[in-house]
């Protein structure tokens, strides 16, 4: 189609923006586009946009403008969250070219029919309610693992929150049709896949003879694939049996990151969770008493509408008190067409300023402990192919982030090392041990070496 032409992706978001970037870029590939960095004089951008953020507009015209500014011809198209939420506000920005909504964005190449420059946006974008089909999607060759879009869409319509109305109802693929993307990603040289959707505990749902917690089942039995993360789930969708699961397989990494988003039962309920904390501090000592290593990372909102110093400080308190690794903190900001926007009683822009500083403060505190009581402890480190100031950087089961110095063999390799320091950017120091045999990527070794926990 264009075999001289260059297009670069630029992402914004969450890990399943970034599995559809990924998807979207071979599409190109496909038909003969080279795909390059963003200062690379590309002649087409495609911006993917983010809607959970309040500054989604600020960053989307920033992006423009920095791409004009490299080619002033370049053709510009946006698409994600905030161009299904906001398609005409998007048109209006200076050098936009294309707008496509949630199902459009996957037929991206049919709208090119020429990448020249346009006086005013054209824009495709269907009414939300009419976005039903699941396009999956994964991600290659960005980086050493691949998130792998399992579920899209949520019916929760949580009163915060925008995403059903940028995504549309949840839906997915068969199990079936499922580990058939998972088994191409297993052809590649990926040796960690990431499970990511919008609500994937949620996977299966309208079906009686599937769950998420059956995909889990299944997933484990794909050779080649060494390692699986399950990203943000809810702790209403996180079973005992899925939990138990990921205790003994050697594939599931025990690391979770469950959205709490209050302490406050009446803030939950206000919220429109489908859950209440004890529910919460019953899925994170479960979790901990089959994996007493598992990393737990918390959602946690600050500043919604009606939160009193008290709600706040039984948030802090819930959260002090669990045995939980981080938290990722969001200070509340009202967004159009949510239910919470009407409530009474915001609070103060300061106020929850002063809140979201202190809930970072122990987070880091909880991280801190984390590390702590991992030091001289020999973990699985999957190491990434890219060298910061001499040293290689990887995770290890329980997502500690761990450096080693660099060593070019050992890029995208799982090695067996020892924890021997905490350095002054939150990561630790390790050295590898004598004596043990490279894992390499896809080679569908089960010699997985088992965590040891020095107790």
């Amino acid at each position: 189609m264009n075999p001289n032409k260059k297009v670069s992706l630029y992402t914004l978001g969450c890990k399943l923006n970034f599995s559809e970037t990924s998807s979207i870029a071979r599409m190109f590939e496909d038909e003969g586009f080279a795909r390059v960095d963003f200062d690379d004089t590309p002649d087409v951008y495609v911006i993917n946009t983010c809607s959970v953020t309040e500054n989604a507009d600020k960053k989307c015209k920033q992006l423009v403008n920095k791409a004009l500014k490299i080619n002033p011809n370049a053709f510009v198209a946006i698409i994600g969250c905030y161009a299904q939420l906001k398609p005409e506000e998007i048109a209006k920005i200076y050098g936009v070219d294309l707008v496509l909504g949630a199902s459009e964005k996957f037929k991206i190449i049919e709208h090119l029919t020429q990448i020249e420059k346009n006086e005013t946006a054209q824009i495709f974008a269907s009414k939300i309610k009419e976005v039903n089909q699941f396009i999956p999607s994964f991600s290659q060759g960005d980086r050493t693992r691949s998130f792998l879009k399992i579920q899209d869409g949520c019916d929760y319509f949580c009163s915060f929150c925008t995403i059903p109305l940028a995504r549309g109802k949840s839906r997915n693929n068969s199990i079936a049709e499922t580990i058939k993307v998972a088994q191409e990603i297993a052809l590649t040289n990926v040796n960690e896949v990431v499970l990511t959707g919008v609500n994937i505990g949620d996977f299966g749902q309208g079906n009686d003879n599937e769950s998420f917690h059956q995909l889990v089942i299944e997933l484990n039995k794909i050779q080649k694939i060494n390692r699986y993360r399950i990203s943000s789930i809810e702790p209403n969708l996180l079973t005992n049996a899925t939990i138990d699961f990921v205790a003994q397989s050697t594939k599931f990494m025990p690391h979770f990151h469950i959205p709490l988003q209050s302490g406050s039962n009446k803030l939950l309920k206000m919220m429109r969770r489908k859950y209440e904390k004890e529910l919460f501090a019953d899925r994170v000592y479960r979790i901990k008493e089959k994996m007493p290593h598992a990393c737990i990372g918390v959602d946690v909102i600050v500043g919604f509408p009606d939160e009193t110093n008290d709600d706040f400080l039984e948030t802090y308190q819930f959260l002090n008190e669990l045995p939980i690794s981080y938290l990722h903190v969001f200070t509340y900001s009202e967004r159009q067409n949510t239910t919470a926007v009407k409530l009474e009683n915001p609070v103060p822009k300061e106020v929850r300023s002063d809140r979201s500083k202190m809930l970072h403060i122990l987070s880091e505190k909880k991280k801190r402990f984390f590390y702590e009581q991992h030091l001289h402890k020999k973990f699985n480190v999957l190491l990434e192919t890219e060298q910061h100031e001499g040293f290689l950087s990887g995770f290890t089961e329980n997502y500690i982030k761990v450096k080693v110095p660099y060593d070019s063999t050992l890029e995208n390799t799982i090695q067996s090392i020892k924890l021997i320091a905490i350095d002054n950017e939150n990561t630790m120091i390790g050295e590898l041990v004598d004596g043990i045999q490279k894992l390499e990527v896809g080679s569908g070794k089960m010699e997985y070496l088992q965590m040891t926990i020095n107790k």
